[in-house]
């Protein structure tokens, strides 16, 4: 049976972080748990009680096998220690970043309010450069972050009600 993501140490750069964030952490634990959510539920399957039986491989089986049923106790068990444990992580860790995405104290935005007025002042003759005249102000990391957990979110939602579908058949 897999195990529950491990919660990263929370910290704004960690956030801020995207490859940490998205790569290391969230696409992990989707592959760990939600990914293979077929597979994990198949584990949990008590093998056969009858044994092999030889004369099974005797003739084609053209129907599919019939469904074992799990044994509530362990889904329940799995469903409880890991499944609602790693999306509970999850859901941690991108609603402590959607706060840091909130956070007024951006160290960037003085560096990016310098550089916006510097390029106001600027004189520029754009017949020598005719691309010099454009400006194109930088997102400010906390927007970034906050597209980020938006996004992250979204597929946190689809990724859910598939796994949760899986679950319930």
């Amino acid at each position: 049976m897999s195990q529950p993501s491990n919660k990263p140490t929370l910290t704004p750069q960690f956030c801020f972080n995207e490859t940490a964030l998205r790569v290391d952490f969230l696409r992990l634990s989707r592959a760990t748990i939600d990914d293979s959510i077929i597979q994990n539920l198949n584990a949990l399957v008590t093998p056969a009680r009858e044994g092999f039986d030889p004369s099974s491989t005797a003739a084609r089986q053209v129907q599919p096998a019939r469904r074992r049923p799990l044994d509530p106790a362990t889904c329940q068990g799995f469903k409880e220690k890991v499944l609602f444990q790693s999306w509970q992580t999850r859901s941690d860790v991108l609603n402590y970043c959607a706060g840091v995405a909130l956070d007024p104290t951006d160290p960037d935005l003085l560096l990016r309010e310098a550089e916006t007025t510097k390029d106001r002042e600027r004189v520029v003759d754009e017949r020598l450069d005719p691309y010099s005249g454009r400006f194109f102000p930088r997102e400010a990391r906390t927007e970034s972050l906050g597209n980020l957990i938006r996004n992250e979110r979204g597929v946190e939602g689809i990724i859910r009600a598939r796994t949760w579908g899986l679950v319930t058949e």
